[in-house]
Order: structure tokens, then C-alpha cells, then sequence
């Protein structure tokens, strides 16, 4: 549902590179794909990179798009074309998508009036990214908190803009279930047999600390318009934009015609607390953490019971598992308080997390 969204939001002018994982094989199991053209023949461009260097990959895209971009300015810039047509083009605003679409109309009349040069059939080739693209860099937890981690911390760090969304199913889903460091407290997963014990890595919160990135965790189940609004500013945003999407996935060991149901738990309880941070905001003075849901309710030891994955933790050391539901319950209830912090604007000093035992 998450690529779905952003295809119909931004598939007529989307560039997506797809870490090897899920995403690619229902992204691209060739000779069928998802993706298709609308009415008007334009569509997603997908490519699949591997599984360390998705973040570099899609950079690429946004970095050749630019320079095409730059070429095609240059190229028409040094054409004597009749009337307000060169100036246009090259001060179009394209902050929406009747002004993208006058853009196209643009460069439609840019091509019946090329010449017939070198130069005019270079511009032929480029016209089209006169046309603002909307790049997305897309993988899983696996790709994006561990192996791919580097590059894309490398990519956040130099605030080009490109569009990151995480499908986050907190476990290695396509080389057979190992521990991430999105896992969670008290989950089973290979290589973390007995349940893991340490808390998931906040990805978002250190997206933010570079204080010049988009950054937002959603869940579709549990409020639909908070993710809609989520996707439409990433791709507003003029630099970085990440969004992190709680998935459910078979690991986690429940029927999946109950994943809406799921996720609302997951959202209530503060499993999965949503928000959107963006920078934009505190240039107006406001806050630019926004929390999108409320304060944690109901028992979080619930919604772990649904899934296979918390209660093989269970059956195989009921005390311990006990005990790892407390300081999963506290770390929640930390990580709440100091959102609320962010929200409010208030310095923030993280509570050390406890050394294992």
C-alpha cells in the first residue's frame, strides 16, 4: 500500500532505486511488474540495486537527473526561441501538480520549435527533465538499519533531494527472519533465538540530529491521512526526505488479514509511535516535530500476544519474557516523553538504556 501510494501520488515522474529485498521481488519479478504507464505513456523508471549500496544507487539518480537538468538549461538558454517561452521554462514553478503539468505543455511546444542542430537534438534528448522528478530510494529495515546503513547515513548527511521510504517489518524478512537492528525487545528471530533484549534503533531520531531532513514514521492501518500527508511533504520537502512505514510481514507470525487491526494496537499502545519532523516549520518559529498520535493506552503485552514471534519468546522463559514486556512497557513510555520534549521545543537528554545482563 506504501509503494502503491506513491506511485499514484508520483508515478508519472518517479525514479525509484529498490534495494534487493521483498520490495524488488514484488517490485520487479520479471516478466511481471506492477508498474505501469497512465493514459499519457509516462510511468515509473525502476531499477533494483544491491543489497549494501541502495542508498548510493539512488543518489545516482538524482545527481544524473540534475546534471541533465543543467545541460537542457544551457542547451535552451543559448536558443534565440520566439516570445516568453525560453523564460518560462527555465522559471517555471513546479510546487504542484497544475504547475508540473503547464511545464510539460511547455516543453511539448520547446520541441515542435527545436531546430534542426546538433544542439537542438541534444536538447530533444534532455527536454524532458526540464520536468521536476521525484526520485525515492526504497528498501527494508535489512537494507536501511544495517547493511545498507553507511550509505544511506552518507545520503542524509548531504541533504540532496531525494525521497528515502523504509518498508520497516523490524526483521531481515527476505533472507529468512535473522535479527535486525529494527528488531524489537522481546521478539524471536534468528540469531536472537531467546528474544532480543536491546531496544530498536531509533532510525528516525537519528535522521534528525543532521536538523535538515524530513523525517516521518507512519502507519496507513491506523491513520491513513497522517501518512497521505506524510508522503505529499517528503515530496515538497527541497532536500532529504525519510519515512519509515510500519509493515507487517508473515515473520511476525499472524494472519495478515488482520494487519490493520495490528497496527492500530501498534499505534495505541505507543508501539509505534507517529509523528513528522519538519525543518520547515522552525523557520516560522514553530516546533518542527510534530506528534501525530496520542499518548500511549491500552496493554502493550496484548498486542505482542498476537504475534508468533513474541510468544515463542514466551513459551521458552515465561519469567524472562516477563521481564523483557516491563522494560519494553518503560522504554516506550521514555521514548514517548521525550518526543513530547521535542514537540514542545525542550532540550532533550535521553535516559541511558540498561546494560544486558
Amino acid at each position: 500500500p506504501y509503494i502503491k501510494l506513491m506511485t499514484q501520488l508520483f508515478g508519472d515522474r518517479a525514479l525509484i532505486a529498490n534495494a534487493t529485498g521483498c520490495t524488488s521481488i514484488y517490485g520487479g519479478n520479471l516478466p511481471t511488474t506492477p508498474y505501469c504507464t497512465d493514459a499519457n505513456g509516462r510511468g515509473p523508471a525502476w531499477a533494483n540495486s544491491l543489497f549494501e549500496d541502495n542508498a548510493e544507487f539512488g543518489l545516482g539518480f538524482r545527481l544524473a537527473a540534475d546534471k541533465h537538468e543543467q545541460q537542457a538549461r544551457e542547451l535552451l538558454a543559448g536558443l534565440a526561441l520566439p516570445g516568453p517561452l525560453t523564460a518560462d521554462l527555465l522559471s517555471a514553478d513546479q510546487s504542484s501538480d497544475a504547475g508540473i503539468g503547464q511545464q510539460r505543455q511547455r516543453v511539448a511546444e520547446l520541441k515542435r520549435l527545436l531546430p534542426a542542430t546538433p544542439e537542438g537534438a541534444r536538447l530533444a534528448l534532455l527536454a524532458d527533465y526540464l520536468v521536476k522528478k521525484s526520485v525515492w530510494i526504497l528498501g527494508g529495515d535489512g537494507w536501511a538499519y544495517d547493511i545498507g546503513y553507511g550509505g544511506l547515513d552518507h545520503v542524509l548527511s548531504l541533504g540532496r533531494k531525494v525521497n528515502i521510504l523504509v518498508v520497516d517489518t523490524e526483521v531481515y524478512s527476505n533472507t529468512g527472519g535473522q535479527a535486525s537492528k529494527s528488531t524489537p525487545i522481546g521478539a524471536t528471530a534468528k540469531f536472537a533465538m531467546a528474544g532480543k533484549a536491546r531496544p530498536k534503533k531509533d532510525l528516525g531520531m537519528l535522521a534528525m540530529s543532521y536538523g535538515n531532513v524530513y523525517v516521518a514514521r507512519v502507519a496507513f492501518g491506523a491513520k491513513d491521512t497522517q501518512t497521505l500527508k506524510a508522503f505529499q511533504e517528503a515530496d515538497a520537502f527541497p532536500g532529504t526526505s525519510l519515512i519509515i512505514a510500519y509493515s507487517q510481514c508473515i515473520a511476525h507470525g499472524y494472519d495478515m488479514a488482520y494487519g490493520v487491526e495490528q497496527q492500530k494496537l501498534a499505534v495505541e499502545t505507543g508501539y509505534w509511535p507517529l509523528y513528522r519532523y519538519d525543518p520547515r516549520r522552525a523557520v516560522n518559529g514553530e516546533s518542527a516535530f510534530k506528534l501525530d498520535s496520542a499518548a500511549p493506552k491500552g496493554d502493550l503485552a496484548v498486542y505482542m500476544r498476537n504475534e508468533t514471534r513474541f510468544r515463542m519468546t514466551e513459551t521458552q522463559d515465561p519469567a524472562r519474557y516477563k521481564e523483557l514486556v516491563k522494560t519494553a512497557k518503560e522504554n516506550i513510555q521514555e521514548r514517548f516523553r521525550l518526543y513530547e520534549k521535542l514537540e514542545k521545543g525542550l532540550p532533550i537528554i535521553p535516559t541511558p538504556a540498561p546494560v544486558e545482563k
